[in-house]
């Protein structure tokens, strides 16, 4: 399954979509900081650092090799009604972790609507930003190739 495949059940593809989102949110959740904390949560799995192998395919379909390794770091939060939220992203950010699990315990809640127009709809609207802005970039350094015939009659 590649990143771009979401799950055939609509509810774990939903949770696929919005967990991408907080994966990719970095230092943006910060701002969300005081809502995601307002209500009593411990932590099932404190925010740790880590490792993971990453695997790479040549051309996307070719086959798998050991790309190499980077650095994650996960956490697993369940707030007082039970809800359990977990959360992988890149890199050593422990606040990033613990923010993305908390959303994504609130995510699952009778309330999910309001979260998703209230957090994961903005950030995902500055993400795509953020995309289109790197592309119109990098598309003033793109080269186009072309190739001359030669006339041999």
């Amino acid at each position: 399954m590649t990143c771009n495949e979401l799950h055939s059940d609509p509810q774990i593809a939903a949770r696929q979509g919005w967990m991408r989102v907080l994966a990719r949110a970095g230092n943006q959740l910060a701002t969300y900081q005081d809502a995601l904390k307002d209500v009593d949560y411990n932590l099932i799995r404190a925010p740790e650092i880590g490792m993971t192998l990453v695997r790479g395919r040549m051309g996307g379909t070719g086959s798998g090799f050991n790309l190499g390794e980077m650095t994650v770091t996960r956490c697993v939060v369940r707030l007082s009604d039970g809800r359990t939220g977990y959360s992988y992203v890149a890199g050593s950010d422990k606040q990033h972790a613990e923010l993305a699990a908390l959303a994504d315990a609130h995510l699952q809640g009778s309330d999910q609507q309001q979260w998703i127009s209230r957090l994961i709809e903005p950030l995902q609207a500055a993400q795509k930003a953020q995309q289109a802005a790197k592309a119109a970039e990098t598309a003033t350094t793109q080269v186009e190739f072309f190739t001359l015939v030669r006339g041999e009659d």
